[in-house]
Parts: C-alpha cells; sequence; structure tokens
C-alpha cells in the first residue's frame, strides 16, 4: 500500500524543500552578496544610493543592450557634485569630443524615477560621438542628487533647480557662442518645456522625445480616486500610495529590454509619492494649456504606440506651437520608450533622426579656439 503523507506532513516537507532549493538570481553573473547587498539597501536617501550605483556600474555597463554596445572612444566624461542655490547636493555628467571642438551643448533632462548614468549615458555618448557636449543632472530626490527618492515637493522648484544647473553650463567660457540645445525625455520634456516658459529667448530649440505633455488616460487613476488622492496628499505628501500599472511594461516593447530595466538599480520603482503624482498632474495640465506658447524651433519624436504619455498631444503641440520651425517624427507601432525598449535598429533611427536634426540646426557660428 502506498504511503500517503498527511497534510501537514506535506506542506512540512514542500516547505523544506523550497527551503533547500537555491533562490532564484536576479541578476544573471552578479556576485551573490553584491546582490543581497542592492537588493537590501534602502534607497530613499543619496548616500545609500551612491553606494549602490558604485558598487554595480560595471555590472549596468556590460548588460548586452544596444545603448552600451556603441565604441566610442574618444569620448570623455566628467561626473560632479555640488551644492545649488538652495544647498542641495547636485549630481552631473558631462560628456563630449575629446579631439575636437564641440558644435553645440544639449542639455538632458531625464524621466520619471531614472537618472542620467543608465540608458540616458548610452544615449549621451552617442551624441557626443556626432560632436556635441551634451550636459545631464539627476533631479533633487532621484539618481545621486540629494532628496527623499521619488518625492517631487514642487515641480516649478524642481525646474528652477535643472534651469539653474544649465545656465552655469552655458555660462562656462569654453561654451560662450555656442548653440544650444534642450533635450526632454517623457517627464523631461515637461521639465524642457517648462524651462522654456521661463527663459524663452534663450534656447537653440528643443528635442523632445515622447514628452509627457499629458499622462495617458489608462495610467491616471479614475476621478474619485484623484479627489481621495489630492485630500490624503494634504496630510500624507511622501506616502507611497498612488496605483500605478507596470511602466515598464507598458514603456518597452522588446521583452528583453523590459527586464534590463531591474539593472537601473538606483532607479525609482515604487507607487508614485502622493505629492510627486499631484505635482505631475498639474504641471501636464498647465503644459496643455500653453502649448501655443513654444516658440524656438521643436523637434517631437513619439512612438504611435505609447500607452504611458499621450502621443495626440504631441501632434497637438506640434499643431498649436507658434513655432515656425517645428518637426514631427511618429513611429509606427513604437512604445513609450523609443530610445530603450525598441528593435535595435528602430532606436538608431530615433537617435539618427535627432543628430541629423542638431546638425542641421548647429550652424550658429563657433568662435574660434
Amino acid at each position: 500500500m502506498p504511503h500517503v503523507q498527511s497534510a501537514p506532513a506535506a506542506a512540512t516537507a514542500a516547505g523544506m524543500s523550497a527551503a533547500s532549493a537555491p533562490a532564484p538570481r536576479r541578476w544573471e553573473g552578479v556576485d551573490q552578496a553584491l546582490e543581497r547587498m542592492v537588493l537590501r539597501a534602502c534607497l530613499d536617501q543619496a548616500p545609500e544610493r551612491r553606494r549602490v550605483r558604485d558598487a554595480f556600474k560595471d555590472v549596468q555597463l556590460s548588460i548586452d543592450h544596444c545603448l552600451f554596445k556603441g565604441q566610442y572612444s574618444d569620448i570623455g566624461t566628467k561626473e560632479s557634485y555640488e551644492k545649488n542655490s538652495r544647498g542641495v547636493e547636485i549630481f552631473s555628467k558631462c560628456w563630449y569630443p575629446e579631439n575636437h571642438r564641440i558644435k553645440a551643448i544639449v542639455c538632458l533632462c531625464h524621466g520619471y524615477g531614472d537618472t542620467c548614468t543608465f540608458f540616458l549615458d548610452g544615449i549621451a555618448r552617442k551624441i557626443a560621438s556626432a560632436g556635441y557636449g551634451v550636459f545631464a543632472l539627476d533631479y533633487p530626490g532621484f539618481g545621486l542628487s540629494e532628496g527623499l527618492h521619488g518625492f517631487i515637493p514642487s515641480f516649478d522648484t524642481l525646474v528652477d533647480d535643472v534651469a539653474e544647473h544649465f545656465t552655469k553650463v552655458k555660462e562656462n567660457p569654453e561654451h560662450r557662442g555656442l548653440p544650444s540645445f534642450l533635450f526632454g525625455q517623457s517627464m523631461g520634456g515637461a521639465v524642457a518645456l517648462k524651462i522654456h516658459f521661463k527663459q524663452p529667448n534663450e534656447w537653440d530649440g528643443a528635442i523632445l522625445v515622447a514628452p509627457m505633455c499629458k499622462i495617458a488616460d489608462d495610467v491616471i487613476p479614475p476621478w474619485p480616486v484623484q479627489q481621495v488622492l489630492i485630500f490624503m496628499a494634504r496630510l500624507l505628501p511622501k506616502e507611497k500610495l498612488v496605483p500605478q500599472k507596470d511602466l515598464a511594461e507598458l514603456a518597452f516593447k522588446e521583452k528583453k529590454k523590459q527586464e534590463q530595466c531591474s539593472y537601473n538599480v538606483i532607479a525609482y520603482k515604487d507607487k508614485p509619492r502622493l505629492r510627486t503624482a499631484l505635482e505631475m498632474l498639474r504641471t501636464t495640465k498647465e503644459i496643455e494649456s500653453r502649448l501655443e506658447e513654444v516658440s524656438l524651433p521643436i523637434i517631437i519624436l513619439h512612438g504611435e504606440g505609447d500607452l504611458v504619455t499621450d502621443p495626440a498631444v504631441s501632434k497637438a503641440l506640434y499643431d498649436k506651437a507658434k513655432s515656425s520651425d517645428k518637426t514631427l517624427r511618429l513611429y509606427k507601432d513604437a512604445y513609450h520608450a523609443i530610445l530603450e525598449g525598441e528593435p535595435d535598429e528602430a532606436i538608431f533611427q530615433v537617435l539618427d533622426d535627432i543628430i541629423s536634426w542638431l546638425d542641421q540646426h548647429s550652424t550658429k557660428k563657433v568662435p574660434s579656439s
């Protein structure tokens, strides 16, 4: 007669079997001690985010993604920390061709939750390889900059911080007389547009990649939930209570590239904090109402299949902007992350479109050395 385990005994045996089995690895080929350190880290404050990034950065650069495969041997980089006028320590990075004078400066504004040290690093290297000086910073509360992780108490203050940093870049004597361009991706598109509204005559153009002029309706909580969140944000502004879909799944078309998002270990991936969510929603409503004020040369690049930011509003921006020099590139069936999550050839097509536009618009006389 076959032996039959009782239910408790079977459960115990199953538990012992599960306990003895090796835990699934999060990152292939990563040392277990490093993996444990990263997974256990509390990223709320900048010192721990910096420690994690320093330990993991070589792993990041070794992943099999087209943005990290480019051989750009003549590209120099510099990373810096500096306190801004509000006393917040800001991390910044620049990329530049080492063997010749730069054509223009390109100031990158990263997306929500992101940092300029991961995918944006690969994008910056590609642009720098075409002869441009590329400059970026992590916003307060994001990446390696000081501040509570993922917390935006005021979008306007964030924009002021970014504008202050880029103004210093432009005022550097080495950059005097060079054309200067804003480059904003997703939420960074909103940052770039707000900088333009703040400094309407100080930029030679803007590159807007899937700009957050309006958050897609499918991503925003229903109206009754919004009202509850608005009330709660007054009491608990830093709490992570806003419901959110899996943005990587919505943004990245290719499954492998979607999985590689996990290597962006200092990105903010939790539920949005209440005040942050309300500030982003307020900002998109403001921008949507001010599209007619956009007056600088612009190129807008957006995936037609984007379910995170609304491509219809990019079309409206193109139609309503009073710029006489404006270009709209819509990519059929492409998702939100057109520079990170599409097939390799599609990513390089978008990058080529950006560099071609920059080349056409970087015709100011460059002062002699």
